[in-house]
């Protein structure tokens, strides 16, 4: 009996052993399985981490390259022609912008104006209109001063001196503007010079090797391209601004002129000077 329980036991232990290895198998298979997933998975965020990072590499590499073509062209231009057109085009933006302030800064409310020297010729006279006047920026104001000096003379001098001193603002407010013009017209005959002496070069090129060849042309055509359309595109941006100055003091004198017979208008309903 003891002999039979001892077998019994021991071919028990014997069965059980083989599951469990197996279930280690298992269990160690599953394992495995897991931790090649999660390599799996990490490898692949570090490919899409690679791919982005090579994205925005290329791109910064693209934006580079854009400005390093710009220089590039700009030397192949030829910086005796070229550098002559960006010149023209940092003075004429110079010019512009210092245009743009002083007519921004000339610009007056004219119909508030109006109504000050109004009620100050009403309470104080011609000196509290001039007063007035003098108070107030821009050439209208300096206009109406200049009328208001002349106003022991007559409605006929005051309009005189409106006149002859309109001119003189009106060249005040076009100073510089001859300067765009000549930069506007300089620009682009830079360019076509430019054109004219890299065609020389092209053929110079052919009659020293006396035969055609796409090679020996090309540089001389390439400055050719190059300086001419750097003189279209300073004369372009240049003459964007000349308009605009041109409509701005186009308004200023069409507001002085509206304003300088309201003023006569004004004095003559005072019955101011008689």
């Amino acid at each position: 009996m003891k002999k039979f329980l001892t077998y019994f036991i021991f071919g028990g232990l014997i069965a059980s052993v083989p599951v469990t290895v197996y279930a280690q198998d298992q269990t160690d298979t599953n394992e495995t399985v897991t931790l090649e997933d999660t390599l799996s998975m990490v490898s692949s965020d570090s490919v899409i981490e690679e791919e982005i990072v090579d994205e925005i590499a290329s791109i910064e590499e693209e934006e580079v390259s854009f400005h390093q073509v710009i220089k590039q062209q700009f030397i192949d231009g030829g910086p005796e022609f070229m550098g002559i057109v960006l010149i023209c085009l940092i003075l004429g933006l110079a010019i512009s912008i210092e245009r743009i302030i002083h007519l921004n800064l000339a610009t007056t409310n004219v119909s508030k104006l109006l109504i000050k020297v109004d009620k100050a010729l009403k309470s104080g006279g011609v000196e509290a209109a001039k007063e007035v006047c003098r108070n107030t920026n821009g050439p209208v104001a300096s206009i109406f001063v200049q009328g208001l000096m002349r106003m022991s003379e007559g409605v006929e001098m005051v309009e005189k001196s409106i006149i002859a001193y309109g001119s003189v603002e009106m060249g005040k407010l076009e100073k510089g503007m001859v300067w765009i013009s000549l930069f506007i017209s300089l620009a682009p005959m830079l360019g076509f010079m430019g054109t004219v002496i890299g065609m020389i070069d092209a053929f110079d090129a052919i009659a020293a090797a006396g035969d055609v060849s796409p090679s020996l042309v090309a540089g001389g055509i390439k400055v050719a391209l190059l300086t001419t359309v750097g003189g279209l595109i300073v004369a372009v941006i240049l003459q964007l601004f000349y308009n605009y100055l041109v409509s701005k003091v186009d308004s200023l004198v069409n507001s002085m002129e509206d304003a300088s017979i309201t003023l006569v208008d004004m004095l003559v309903r005072h019955n101011v000077g008689k």
